[in-house]
C-alpha cells in the first residue's frame, strides 16, 4: 500500500524523470564543453525554478552542497564564503578539459533564459577569459567604490551571483586567495578583481552593459519583458541588450518571481502558459491512497450567502475519509447555521474540531491552531477557506492537490469587479500595487490563464504541510503587529516560499461582505447590488431566463396581461418575513404621510420599500429583471432605467382588507408578484380585469403579473375568504 506521502512522491518522481530525459535530448552543439555549476543546500521553490529554466534550455547542471548543512552564515547579511569553497573543491575533483567553460550562478534567485550556444556566443563577445555580472551598488564594502575602474554609463561594481569563464582559469583565479565559509563571497571576488595584477593575468572583466548577466536590484525599471514576441525575454532598455542570466539579487526577488512567470519558455504569446496542463495524478490512486487534507473554514465576519458557502464545502469532490476539519466562527448571527453544519460535517468527515462564537479565541490564534492541528494529525495538506470564497467548482481541492505546489490558491474574483484573492505586486511598504499583468489574470483572457507566482494570496489556498515542517514555522499567521493574512504571506516571502495563483480553471468567486448588515431581517435580500451573482442564484426563479427566449410564448391569462416566473419561493418567504418583522402596515385610509401629496386615492394596507431600506435594491431589480420582460412583450416602450416612485407590499386579510375596489393604476405598466401560495396560505382573492371580464384567481407564488396601467386595464382585487393572509408585491 502506498504511504500517506505517495502522491507527492509520485508527482515529484514524474517531474524529475522528465527533467533528466529532456536535458539529454535537448543538448546543443556546445553541451559537451559547457557546464552550469550552482550551489543549493535545499530544493527550495527558487531552486526548482532554476533547474526548470536550465532543463528547458538543455543545460547540464552540477549542484554543489545539495541536501548538506549550509555553512555559509546568514545570507541576510554578508556571508556565503562556503559557496566559494564548494566550487574550489568541485574544480579540484574534476578532470577539466582545456576548452571547458563553466557558468557559475546562484540558484534560489536566478533564472537562465538561453541555451548553451546563446550563452557561449554572448561570452565570446567579451575580450576576456572570465566575466562577472555587474551592478550599480558597491556591496558589501562601500569603501571600495573608488577603486573600481570607471565605466561611463554602465554598471560599475562586481556582483558574484553569476560569472562565466574557462574552467581552468576560474580554478586558478579563485585559488589565489583563501576564504572562510562564513566570510562574504562577493567581497572575496571583488578583492581579486580589484587586484590589477590578478585581473590582468586572468583577463577578468565586468558585464557592465548587461549583455549576459542582469542583476535586478536597483535596476528593475530598466528591464522590460518583450511580450509581443513568441518566446518572452527581458530587454535592458537602457543599454538595448538582452541578458540571459537574470539574477534577483537584494530586494528584487519579487520582481524576479514576476518575470519568472514568463521567462525560460514558461509563456508564449500564441499559447499562453506552456506548463499549465493539468494531469490528474489522483486517477492512479484508490480513495484511501489520496493525500490527507485538513480543511480550515473561517467565518470571522458577518457573511452574505453563508449557507451556499458551507454547502459547497460539503460538496467538494474529494474522499471524505481523507478530510478532517477545523471550523471557526466568531459571529453570533451565524451561530445557528454554524451549529447545523457542524453536525453535517461530523457525519461526513473523519474528524471535526470547531470553535464557536462564544469562545474567546481570536481569529489569528485560531488560524495558528488550525495549522498546528494539521501537524498533529499529520495532514499532507492544509486547505484554508474563509467565508468570502464561494467554491463553485467541486473539483477545486482535487485540482489544487494535483498542482503539487508549496502553496497555491485558486483564482477567485468578485463578479464584474477587479477585486480578487491575490496581489500581483507590492509597494515598498509591502502593500498592494497593480502589476502589469493583473487585469489579464483577473479577466481570464488567454494571456491570463496560467499558474502565477505572486507575493500575496488570501481567502482560499492549499498549503503543503511539508513546507511548514521543513521551515519550522510555528506561528505562520503571526508577525509583529500585522493582521493574519499579511503576517502569513510575509512569513512565506521571508523564507522564499513561492505563492502561486491558479487561473487555469473557473474555480469560483468572491462575495463582497464589506457592508453586510446582520441586524437586518434576512439581510441577504439586501445584497442584490453588492453580490448580484449569488443573489440571482438564490432568489431568481430557475425558469426566468426561459421567458426571454425568442421561441417562448409567455402566458396571457387575460389580454395584454402577462405571467412570468421571476423569483423563488424562498425569496417570497424571506420578503414576507422582512415586512412582518417591520410591522408598520399603513391603516388603509386615504391619508398617507409617506406620499408627497399626503393623499392616496386607492389606499391599501401596505409597507413601502423605502420604509425597510429596499428602494435601491428594487430599482436594480426592475432594471435587471423586469425591464427585459417588459421590453420583450410591450414592444417599442423603453425607459432606462425604469422608474417606480411607489413600490410596496400589500397585505390582504379578511378582517383587515379583504379586497380592493375597481381602479386604474397611475402607471405606464404595473407588476405584482404573489408572495403566498393559493389554497395553502389563503383562499379566494385574485384580480379581475373589468373591461375584459377576465378573472385570475389561481395566482402562483413567485410569479409576476405585468399589465398596462393608466387606460386599458381597469381592475379590482377579488374578495379574500377565510381567516388567511395574502401578500402581494406591487410596483
Amino acid at each position: 500500500m502506498m504511504s500517506k506521502w505517495s502522491l507527492g512522491v509520485l508527482i515529484l518522481s514524474y517531474v524529475l524523470t522528465f527533467a533528466l530525459v529532456s536535458s539529454v535530448k535537448a543538448k546543443d552543439d556546445n553541451s559537451n564543453k559547457f557546464l552550469v555549476i550552482t550551489v543549493a543546500s535545499n530544493e527550495t521553490d527558487g531552486y526548482k525554478r532554476f533547474m526548470k529554466s536550465a532543463e528547458v534550455n538543455g543545460l547540464q547542471v552540477k549542484t554543489l552542497g545539495l541536501h548538506q548543512p549550509w555553512l555559509g552564515g546568514n545570507m541576510q547579511a554578508p556571508g556565503g564564503g562556503y559557496k566559494v569553497n564548494l566550487l574550489k573543491q568541485a574544480l579540484n575533483e574534476m578532470d577539466i578539459a582545456d576548452d571547458l567553460i563553466i557558468l557559475f550562478t546562484d540558484s534560489y534567485d536566478v533564472i537562465i533564459d538561453g541555451n548553451a550556444n546563446e550563452i557561449l556566443e554572448r561570452f565570446n563577445t567579451f575580450d576576456a577569459n572570465i566575466v562577472f555580472g555587474a551592478e550599480k551598488f558597491c556591496w558589501p564594502d562601500i569603501s571600495l567604490y573608488n577603486k573600481y575602474p570607471e565605466v561611463g554609463s554602465g554598471y560599475r561594481y562586481l556582483n558574484s551571483g553569476g560569472f562565466i569563464g574557462l574552467a581552468k582559469d576560474i580554478k586558478s583565479f579563485i585559488g589565489k586567495k583563501s576564504i572562510k565559509n562564513e566570510d562574504d563571497d562577493q567581497l572575496f571576488y571583488a578583492l581579486l578583481f580589484l587586484d590589477d595584477v590578478i585581473r590582468k593575468e586572468f583577463k577578468v572583466v565586468l558585464d557592465t552593459l548587461a549583455r549576459l548577466f542582469q542583476n535586478l536590484h536597483g535596476n528593475v525599471e530598466e528591464v522590460k519583458l518583450n511580450l509581443d514576441s513568441d518566446f518572452v525575454h527581458v530587454t535592458n532598455i537602457k543599454f538595448n541588450t538582452q541578458p540571459i542570466v537574470i539574477h534577483g539579487n537584494g530586494g528584487s526577488k519579487l520582481d524576479l518571481n514576476s518575470f519568472g512567470n514568463y521567462l525560460a519558455k514558461a509563456w508564449t504569446k500564441s499559447v499562453g502558459c506552456t506548463r499549465c496542463n493539468l494531469v490528474d495524478q489522483l486517477d492512479f490512486l484508490r480513495p484511501e491512497q489520496y493525500p490527507s487534507v485538513l480543511i480550515s473554514v473561517f467565518i470571522d465576519k458577518p457573511s452574505a450567502f453563508l449557507e451556499e458557502f458551507l454547502n459547497k464545502i460539503a460538496n467538494l469532490n474529494y474522499p471524505a475519509k481523507k478530510i478532517s476539519m477545523f471550523l471557526y466562527n466568531n459571529q453570533e448571527y451565524h451561530g445557528a447555521l454554524f451549529e447545523n453544519y457542524i453536525h453535517i460535517f461530523k457525519s461526513m468527515f473523519k474528524k471535526v474540531k470547531f470553535v464557536a462564537h462564544n469562545s474567546t479565541m481570536g481569529s489569528q490564534e485560531a488560524r495558528n491552531q488550525a495549522v498546528e492541528l494539521s501537524l498533529t494529525r499529520e495532514a499532507d495538506y492544509y486547505f484554508y477557506v474563509d467565508s468570502d470564497a464561494q467554491l463553485d467548482n467541486p473539483n477545486v481541492l482535487r485540482y489544487l492537490v494535483n498542482r503539487n505546489e508549496s502553496i497555491i490558491a485558486p483564482l477567485l474574483v468578485r463578479p464584474f469587479k477587479a477585486w480578487s484573492n491575490f496581489w500581483g505586486a507590492l509597494n515598498s511598504d509591502g502593500f498592494y500595487i497593480r502589476s502589469f499583468d493583473y487585469m489579464d489574470i483577473v479577466n481570464g483572457d488567454q494571456a491570463g490563464k496560467g499558474i502565477w507566482n505572486v507575493p500575496y494570496i488570501t481567502n482560499c489556498y492549499l498549503l503543503r504541510m511539508s513546507v511548514i515542517k521543513s521551515y519550522k514555522i510555528k506561528t505562520v499567521y503571526s508577525l509583529d503587529s500585522l493582521d493574519p493574512d499579511m503576517a502569513f504571506c510575509t512569513n512565506l516571502r521571508n523564507r522564499d516560499i513561492h505563492m502561486k495563483i491558479d487561473s487555469t480553471q473557473d474555480y469560483g468567486h468572491l462575495v463582497n461582505n464589506e457592508n453586510f448588515d446582520p441586524q437586518k431581517t434576512n439581510p441577504d435580500i439586501y445584497e442584490l447590488v453588492r453580490n448580484p451573482l449569488d443573489w440571482d442564484l438564490r432568489y431568481i426563479h430557475p425558469d426566468y431566463q426561459r421567458s426571454l427566449l425568442p421561441e417562448t410564448v409567455n402566458e396571457q391569462p387575460c389580454p395584454d396581461v402577462f405571467w412570468f416566473p421571476i423569483v423563488t419561493e424562498r425569496f417570497c418567504d424571506e420578503f414576507v418575513q422582512i415586512m412582518e418583522a417591520f410591522g408598520q402596515w399603513s391603516d388603509g385610509s386615504n391619508s398617507d404621510k409617506r406620499l408627497e401629496t399626503g393623499y392616496e386615492a386607492v389606499p391599501t394596507r401596505d409597507i413601502h420599500m423605502k420604509q425597510v431600506g429596499l428602494a435601491g435594491v428594487w430599482s436594480e431589480f426592475l432594471r435587471k429583471y423586469v425591464a427585459p420582460l417588459q421590453e420583450r412583450e410591450f414592444i417599442g416602450y423603453h425607459h432606462d432605467p425604469p422608474k417606480a416612485p411607489m413600490s410596496f407590499v400589500v397585505r390582504y386579510k379578511p378582517d383587515e382588507q379583504p379586497s380592493l375596489r375597481p381602479h386604474h393604476d397611475s402607471s405606464t405598466y404595473t407588476i405584482n408578484i404573489a408572495l403566498n401560495q393559493a389554497g395553502v396560505d389563503y383562499e379566494g382573492g385574485g384580480c379581475r380585469f373589468i373591461r375584459y371580464d377576465c378573472d385570475v384567481t389561481t395566482t402562483r407564488k413567485g410569479w409576476m403579473f405585468m399589465h398596462p396601467g393608466r387606460l386599458t386595464h381597469y381592475h379590482e382585487g377579488l374578495l379574500l375568504q377565510r381567516n388567511k393572509v395574502y401578500h402581494d408585491f406591487f410596483c
